[in-house]
């Protein structure tokens, strides 16, 4: 999701992303935010998939509301991020359209940008099925919003239940292989919004020791629609779910 063609110079982004993929090897994905155009303190995470998303459908969901921003895979929460006064203006807030796009991120998508797009298997396809959208529509110009606040409140989930907690958790230990807040050769100190977990830092940390090398010092407290999709065979393209 992006305002970026609103609010050129202080866009909002919710993104989830599929990676480059190299063909025979896991999938990747990545989720990301950026408010206000803070475009220069990433919040990448990156997973990867137990399935292949180009054999069949599989669902992918955000839930955004006013103080909270869920990802999903399947009906699985994956990410979860809660907004806080020490985010300030970084949290996305202004009204944004939903894009789906397929576009070449090869320069930094696939292994640090080390394979580049093959285009003489163009062109690129993906399918969209079931998709659903629950919100409030808002004036592009008045920028007012178009629905009954309270019955939208209502029909939106306040969180995370402890059942959906312990599949979180479980995808994280298993799939999680990137995390900005435990990037020590991208920030000396964590971003004020994170919170470390040792055996979340020690997982990282085995899989990319110089990247999570080090150790990070505890913040405090966090002031911590679904869509079927399926891709078709493609090679090292990255494609986009903002």
């Amino acid at each position: 999701m992006s305002n970026g063609d609103m609010f050129e110079k202080n866009h909002d982004e919710i993104d989830f992303e599929f990676l480059g993929n190299i063909r025979g090897k896991d999938w990747r994905i990545q989720t990301n935010i950026y408010g206000n155009g803070s475009t220069n303190v990433g919040r990448e995470e990156r997973y990867g998939l137990w399935f292949d998303p180009s054999e069949d459908f599989h669902q992918y969901s955000i839930l955004w509301t006013e103080n909270l921003i869920i990802f999903y895979v399947d009906n699985v929460p994956i990410r979860e991020i809660k907004r806080t006064k020490a985010m300030g203006g970084d949290f996305p807030s202004k009204p944004m359209s939903l894009i789906a796009t397929i576009w070449d991120g090869s320069n930094w998508a696939t292994n640090g940008g080390k394979y580049k797009v093959n285009y003489k298997y163009a062109p690129y396809t993906a399918k969209f099925s079931d998709f659903i959208l629950h919100g409030c529509a808002v004036d592009p110009v008045e920028l007012s919003s178009k629905c009954d606040d309270d019955a939208a409140e209502s029909k939106t989930p306040s969180g995370i239940t402890l059942d959906q907690r312990r599949k979180m958790d479980n995808f994280r230990k298993k799939q999680m292989q990137y995390s900005y807040c435990y990037d020590m050769t991208r920030y000396n100190v964590p971003p004020p919004e994170c919170v470390i977990d040792s055996k979340e830092a020690e997982r990282l940390r085995a899989f990319d020791p110089v990247r999570f090398g080090g150790s990070h010092h505890h913040h405090g407290k966090r002031h911590r629609r679904r869509s079927k999709s399926k891709l078709k065979d493609d090679d090292d393209v990255d494609v986009s779910f903002m």
